[in-house]
């Protein structure tokens, strides 16, 4: 039984989504829609896990990590003035600058800080500096910190190996791996199990905006759930989440990578379980500002 996003325009389901979702309990898979063992690029659902280490490695206790800048390691920002300033003031606090960011500048923004992944690199740069490790070249999968720290860690959290793959390579040029989507529904549960995993969780919470911005379905989920939900996006159609008091963690990857279609997935889940979050898939509108249609969404 796979989960379906209509797109109704009047009376026509104009188009359909198939979209693949697990729920995980600690007990293991505890529903299934769709191929809960699909492997999935994670993409940028995947930076809570990756930044672990930057907790771990005692690296954010030694910078007096803020919440805001644990919140930005997480992060797909939008690149809004706050982001921006935020980002610049812990790259030198760090030492380091915009130029030692090897995310790259994303379509026509001025620089790399504006890069939706800056706040992750960020946090990998401070683990480099912790560490004292050269971080030139800290993107590449044979580097230190992404041989050592950062994959082992998603190995780990999501319960898979990396042995026999050739990573692919995420939008903002680091390694991405073939998960499992049960396994990263795990990795998010995990996340739950561990100090480091908490306190990350934890920041998300308390600063939403930071997670991904003005008008976002990560921020404003997270808001509207007030620390009973936390979730974060990923290219292509990919969303995962926690509810840490129902003890249950989710992924979510829409067939044909529409981010509508995941994220009506998304609040179709919270709404099932219970939790609340009073937000509905934004409706069709046409130019004039008219209402023409909405997103529905079920189980076929």
């Amino acid at each position: 039984m796979v989960l379906i996003v209509d797109v109704v325009r009047g009376p026509v389901v104009e188009s359909r989504h198939e979209v693949d979702m697990v729920v995980v309990d600690a007990d293991g898979v505890r529903h299934v829609w769709g191929d809960g063992e699909r492997g999935v690029l994670a993409r940028s659902s995947l930076k809570p896990i990756q930044a672990v280490p930057l907790i771990e490695t005692g690296a954010a206790n030694v910078f007096a990590l803020t919440d805001t800048q644990l919140a930005l390691a997480c992060a797909s920002h939008n690149g809004e003035s706050g982001h921006v300033a935020a980002v610049d003031a812990w790259l030198r606090q760090i030492g380091l600058s915009e130029v030692d960011l090897e995310c790259g500048t994303q379509t026509d923004t001025p620089d790399a800080r504006h890069n939706n992944c800056s706040g992750k690199h960020s946090g990998f740069l401070t683990v480099c500096r912790h560490l004292g490790i050269d971080h030139g070249g800290y993107i590449g999968p044979d580097h230190r910190l992404q041989r050592d720290l950062i994959t082992p860690i998603v190995e780990e959290l999501c319960g898979f190996s990396t042995a026999d793959q050739t990573p692919a390579v995420d939008g903002c040029g680091i390694p991405v791996w073939d998960i499992p989507l049960s396994g990263l529904a795990a990795g998010w549960l995990a996340l739950t199990e561990r100090e480091s995993g908490r306190r990350l969780l934890s920041a998300m919470a308390a600063q939403p905006w930071f997670v991904a911005g003005t008008g976002r379905a990560c921020t404003r989920v997270m808001e509207a759930g007030a620390g009973r939900v936390m979730v974060k996006t990923g290219a292509e159609g990919v969303f995962a989440g926690v509810a840490p008091d129902l003890g249950i963690g989710w992924a979510i990857k829409a067939r044909d990578g529409g981010q509508r279609a995941s994220e009506a997935a998304l609040l179709w889940l919270v709404d099932e379980l219970g939790l609340e979050v009073g937000i509905q898939p934004d409706p069709l509108t046409n130019w004039a500002g008219t209402e023409v249609g909405d997103l529905r969404v079920h189980a076929s």
